[in-house]
């Protein structure tokens, strides 16, 4: 691991120490000096450095190192993946990575490194895009909004004419930079998260209503499948699944996939997917 990795990913642990309810305290700059095995200039070095990310930690003779302030949600999903990021990147855990490189070589880094600057600075970019096949749409402009890994692909979540897209990172084969601005505030990037089953980002919004049989329920209950998904429980031991999608494909999908024992039942549309998805997989057999 880099240097500025290691330091990186001591800083969040040292966050993970202060904020850990079960802490011994006061936790003492020389305590966490010696826990780390650096010297306690580097620990005083490494809050500095957690102030400057707006990060409210300071230590006192009295108190010791403390967070004075709660953090923001969003702050604090960043510094999960940034931690996850630095702990879990061989092949097993990351296919998107390698892939990425495996088909692009040295462009990968060159792409997503454009790709990000454009978003740090909130400027549009030109994209050449490989759509189908060979058939390159090019001079593409888009308002990056984020990078993110999903469904084993590296994507580009970007603005274009008025709309959030996303596009495969490795069927983009060109980047250029325009120096004009865009106002990221203008999308809300959240929201597209908390409805996506899986990897699907879009705008729209459907209420879903799913039974599942006992057996499926126990495997459901203990993990959180979407932001905003409700279960009630039945006398028989089957549940009640609700919560609110921005695609029903992915999630009819998803329906086929369990067999027996998942039943739709809002909307009416997704009972019809779901039919027409099944008929179309036993078709080939």
């Amino acid at each position: 691991m880099f240097d500025f990795q290691t330091k990186f990913k001591r800083q969040i642990e040292i966050l993970g120490i202060c904020l850990a309810e079960h802490a011994q305290r006061p936790i003492r700059t020389f305590d966490l000096a010696a826990f780390f095995g650096v010297e306690e200039l580097t620990i005083k070095r490494d809050l500095s450095d957690l102030r400057s990310y707006g990060i409210d930690i300071h230590s006192s003779k009295k108190d010791g190192v403390c967070i004075h302030t709660e953090f923001p949600r969003q702050k604090l999903v960043d510094i999960i993946l940034d931690y996850t990021t630095l702990n879990h990147n061989d092949y097993a855990l990351d296919k998107s990575t390698p892939l990425l490189v495996e088909k692009l070589g040295a462009n990968a880094l060159s792409l997503i490194v454009s790709l990000q600057l454009c978003i740090d600075k909130e400027e549009i970019a030109i994209l050449d895009y490989n759509k189908i096949g060979t058939m390159v749409e090019q001079r593409k402009e888009v308002e990056p909004l984020l990078i993110f890994q999903s469904d084993g692909s590296w994507r580009l979540l970007a603005g274009n004419e008025g709309k959030i897209k996303q596009y495969l990172i490795d069927k983009i084969t060109r980047v250029r930079n325009t120096g004009r601005k865009f106002q990221k505030t203008n999308y809300d990037v959240a929201d597209l998260f908390k409805y996506s089953w899986k990897s699907w980002l879009g705008q729209d919004k459907y209420e879903v209503k799913l039974w599942l049989s006992k057996v499926w329920a126990e495997r459901v209950k203990p993990r959180m499948l979407v932001a905003n998904q409700k279960i009630t429980k039945q006398e028989d031991g089957s549940v009640i699944f609700e919560c609110t999608v921005n695609s029903l494909n992915e999630i009819a999908g998803w329906i086929v996939s369990r067999g027996e024992g998942v039943k739709v039942l809002e909307p009416n549309e997704l009972k019809e997917t779901v039919i027409n998805l099944a008929k179309g997989t036993l078709a080939n057999y």
